[in-house]
């Protein structure tokens, strides 16, 4: 007699299953549990409310801190035996790149992490930041208000952080001022003793982070014994609450991050997320940050998606795709080229706290 399948190569028609591909390991499993409570917060919000083509929605959970490879080959192997038919979840470019071509154009993916721009895939939708709208602005501000003009990059050793350091350098130029170094460290880095001495010795006065999770997280710590902090200011594209709390107060100083997302956001709608948060999992939850977020908004985009379509086919709902819009903690959002419309805000850390400077 043969073994049963695994619970989740089991196809159930009743439902709609999703593959949540978010972080359990590495540098990024730090936001991991947040991820997936703002994920499961918004599938029961969508089934309370009758589903999904009047199917329940499911999650299937995929460890997204897997080498990208073995994602990508997971994901497939759900879609291909009909256990999920979509994809949504926060993880790094690396994975996005790898798990794209092999599943986009057979179920809607939606991806909510921030990346360096130009994903054309069929039956990709990305609901984060891109630096054009993130970090331009924030460099630009940063630069008329603070006098920010020699720029170092320090960014882990993958698609997002290259490719955004280019841009940083377009950017710096446009402003009047320019990159004077550039330094890349591989996943899970904990020794940044060169990249410290080349800061100090290039005479900047602002870094740019590009470090995923725990590695910024030792990075700003290293920073501030240092000392470097009280010369230079730290901008980060990827920097959350859970981020901040794991770094402590004294490794904050002077350091300002750019999302579509804070915690600290004074809205309607962020307070009833917040709310429904604390009431479904209790005040020792993670805490809320725009990573944790954006897996919400992935699963409610998708779920948009389907149903705006009517179909769970790829191509009828990347027809349908820019008639679509969703509601959650930052308003009432719109898809244009398969790109989410939003408002960027950048902030500074105050001790373990974000303070909302401006909408960019």
């Amino acid at each position: 007699m043969s073994a049963p399948a695994p619970p989740w190569l089991t196809v159930d028609r009743a439902v709609v299953s999703i593959a949540l591909v978010y972080p359990m390991r590495g540098p990024a499993g730090m936001f991991g549990p947040t991820c997936e409570l703002c994920a499961q917060l918004a599938m029961e919000e969508i089934n309370r409310c009758g589903g999904v083509l009047g199917r329940e929605v499911r999650l299937v959970p995929v460890d997204g801190g897997a080498p990208p490879a073995e994602v990508a080959a997971e994901v497939e192997t759900l879609v291909s035996v009909g256990a999920v038919q979509g994809v949504t979840g926060w993880h790094i470019s690396s994975v996005r790149q790898a798990l794209a071509p092999r599943v986009a154009h057979r179920v809607p993916y939606v991806y909510t992490a921030l990346y360096e721009g130009g994903e054309r895939t069929e039956g990709v939708f990305l609901t984060s930041e891109t630096p054009d709208a993130q970090l331009w602005p924030a460099m630009r501000l940063l630069a008329g208000e603070q006098g920010v003009r020699r720029w170092f990059v320090v960014g882990n050793d993958y698609v997002w952080p290259r490719r955004t350091s280019r841009a940083a350098q377009r950017y710096a130029l446009r402003g009047g001022g320019q990159v004077v170094g550039r330094h890349f460290l591989p996943l899970d880095a904990h020794d940044f003793t060169e990249v410290l001495r080349r800061i100090e010795h290039s005479d900047a006065d602002a870094v740019l982070m590009l470090l995923v999770g725990a590695d910024a997280v030792r990075f700003n710590r290293a920073f501030a014994r240092s000392g470097l902090d009280q010369r230079c200011l730290r901008l980060s594209t990827l920097m959350d609450e859970n981020m901040l709390l794991a770094s402590g107060a004294g490794a904050t100083r002077r350091l300002y991050s750019t999302a579509g997302f804070f915690a600290g956001l004074v809205t309607q709608e962020n307070l009833d997320f917040h709310g429904e948060f604390a009431r479904r999992f209790g005040v020792e939850a993670p805490p809320l940050g725009s990573l944790g977020e954006s897996c919400y908004e992935g699963v409610m985009l998708l779920a948009a998606l389907i149903g705006q379509a009517r179909t769970l086919d790829v191509r009828a709902i990347e027809t349908a795709a820019d008639t679509v819009a969703y509601h959650g903690p930052r308003g009432r959002l719109r898809l244009r080229q398969r790109h989410v419309r939003q408002r960027i805000y950048l902030a500074e850390a105050d001790g373990l706290d974000f303070t909302v400077l401006a909408q960019l």
